[in-house]
């Protein structure tokens, strides 16, 4: 059970804090998971977009052999050294070597072998001479074409040799890593455990997707946008539901969300209403509040709190687009640093030509959703239409990035440069 910490006084002022000083606040506030406690062994097959957690290192060199890059003639290069087309040299066919079978023979001066590309180089052998300089009569062949010494040899450890690191920890395994693994003949590996993640939404007003709406009702969206916004992002979801406006039972359900998950998101609540409940019910369960909140729109409320068993709160709007903007800028860093990764965890910000006008209050950081793609080379924002109000979430549709309008700017104009978080 959380412990009792004196509550907060309701009518304290709330300082809203810059986004970059909450983002900092949050970082350090989160305890990463411990490489030893919190690991897991998974397959090869099942190691896809999860964090590594231990060091890889390789027992073999890569290439495992010195191998032909190329279909052609294994020679010794001294042989061919001076062979023009109008004075080729002629060697002898001692042996052909598929990819997959060891050569049987080693090449002595005159001598030569048929070889094909991943094939294992003979002995003697230190130079390949490709098919296209060559012309073969029987059981010998001529060589027209000098190589370079050493060209078209692929020699074993000159891409990685065994016992040096490989893969580090903290990385988020993708495709080209699982290669590597495959090649290292690493068919199981550790890797962090996924964060659990509660998920709860407050609110009377709220219903399903498949409850008949009844004036005044509102269909919860953003248990579902959430949940997958962390199976996204590599955690596991749990799914609390609809919690009602009433003080006990959204105390009851914080209470064992807090003692069941790693990060706890609630929606609605946080505001300063008659019926938000949220902030002094942490404080009630022994929470320790460090932002209530920041200086960004959409998204001005955000409470973060850590208890004891260093489970970290976010009570963050409502509103479905405050929400997923509230997530995308400040959770997204913390479930990223708490799953164990190293590197990038903070949100990445491009400069990018705008191709609309944008326009903001002033008085906060404004985020402006739309598309960023790369045109002619340079990135390019384009606003998307319709209202930008936190609770239109239909123009958020296919979003992947918010450009930014610093606070104290009202207006930018087309054709700006201007800073645009990928989303």
């Amino acid at each position: 059970m959380v412990g009792a910490r004196q509550c907060f006084a309701p009518t304290a002022v709330i300082k809203m804090l810059p986004a970059k000083e909450a983002e900092t606040i949050i970082l350090d506030l989160v305890q990463p998971l411990n490489s030893q406690q919190d690991a897991e062994i998974v397959s090869l097959e099942d190691a896809t977009e999860r964090i590594l957690a231990k060091a890889i290192a390789s027992e073999v060199d890569f290439p495992y052999w010195d191998n032909s890059a190329m279909d052609g003639y294994a020679v010794h290069y001294q042989d061919v050294a001076d062979c023009t087309p109008d004075n080729p040299v002629t060697l002898e066919i001692v042996e052909e070597i598929p990819a997959g079978y060891p050569p049987q023979k080693t090449i002595e001066s005159g001598q030569t072998a048929r070889i094909f590309t991943g094939a294992m180089l003979p002995s003697g052998a230190d130079t390949i001479v490709i098919q296209e300089n060559t012309q073969r009569e029987d059981n010998r062949v001529k060589i027209f074409a000098s190589p370079e010494a050493k060209q078209f040899v692929r020699y074993q450890g000159s891409y990685y040799q065994a016992g040096n690191p490989m893969l580090r920890s903290g990385i988020v395994l993708q495709a080209s890593d699982i290669a590597v693994l495959a090649t290292a003949q690493c068919t199981e590996l550790t890797v962090y455990r996924r964060p659990q993640v509660a998920i709860l939404s407050t609110g009377d007003e709220l219903v399903t997707p498949d409850t008949p709406l009844q004036p005044g009702q509102i269909v919860d969206s953003n248990q579902y946008a959430l949940a997958s916004f962390v199976k996204q992002n590599g955690g596991i979801p749990l799914c609390y539901g609809i919690i009602p406006d009433k003080p006990e039972a959204l105390k009851n359900a914080i209470e064992q969300a807090v003692n069941q998950a790693d990060i706890v998101l609630s929606t609605g609540g946080v505001s300063v209403g008659d019926y938000d409940y949220v902030d002094r019910i942490l404080a009630e369960l022994g929470g320790n509040i460090h932002i209530r909140s920041v200086a960004v729109k959409p998204g001005k409320p955000l409470t973060v709190a850590t208890f004891d068993n260093t489970c970290l709160y976010f009570g963050i709007p409502g509103n479905p687009v405050s929400a997923l903007v509230s997530c995308w800028r400040f959770v997204l860093p913390a479930l990223k640093k708490l799953s164990g990764i190293t590197d990038n965890v903070t949100p990445t910000f491009v400069k990018a030509t705008t191709q609309n006008p944008l326009k903001a209050g002033g008085k906060r950081e404004t985020y402006l959703w739309g598309t960023l793609e790369v045109i002619d080379g340079e990135y390019q924002f384009s606003i998307t239409g319709g209202s930008h109000q936190s609770a239109n979430l239909i123009n958020l549709a296919q979003t992947n990035g918010l450009a930014v309008v610093p606070m104290g700017e009202t207006s930018i104009e087309a054709g700006t440069e201007v800073m645009v978080m990928q989303v």
